[in-house]
């Protein structure tokens, strides 16, 4: 959290280079999710072993994203589904555009929604980057979910939300 206020007072106090820099852009309208149907309690029980399934159900993904949001560690999650979307692109200029701006707001030092990855990691990710194609986070995203799988989804399935859930 203070690495991303302190981004955000950076850019606040830098002085606009022209007129231009004053415009404040609308924000795009956010597109509404899909309304998630609530999972069976079956169906929400295969999510304690698989983090794979718990992602693929827009129900599952929306609570385990709230769920590390209360806990304030939902880079990771947003990460993995920044990725996910990334390798859905097709056009080599968005696909430029979204490596950047994944690379600003998850890998680089100091970004500020930094992920947990090896130094290792973040080398191959970033000369992965030279040429952008669909694979080239796939190792960080591989990281990141594993990393999920062994400490958050635990945390996630002793919570009272997802108990609450199975009843």
């Amino acid at each position: 959290r203070a690495k991303e206020i302190k981004t955000k007072l950076g850019t606040l106090l830098q002085k606009p280079d022209s007129a231009i820099d004053f415009i404040i852009p609308y924000p795009e309208k956010p597109e509404k999710p899909p309304k998630a149907q609530k999972p069976s309690p079956e169906e929400a029980l295969q999510w304690r072993d698989s983090l794979e399934k718990l992602l693929q159900n827009p129900y599952g993904l929306a609570s385990f994203h709230s769920f590390l949001r209360s806990e304030f560690s939902e880079e990771n999650v947003e990460f993995w589904v920044a990725c996910e979307d990334y390798k859905k692109t097709k056009s080599p200029v968005k696909m430029a555009e979204k490596a950047k701006k994944i690379y600003e707001e998850f890998i680089q030092t100091e970004a500020p929604k930094e992920v947990n990855i090896d130094h290792f990691t973040k080398a191959v990710t970033m000369k992965n980057l030279v040429e952008p194609s669909p694979s080239s986070f796939d190792i960080a995203q591989k990281r990141i979910f594993a990393l999920m799988e062994k400490d958050s989804l635990p945390r996630f399935v002793r919570s009272e939300f997802y108990q609450e859930l199975i009843k």
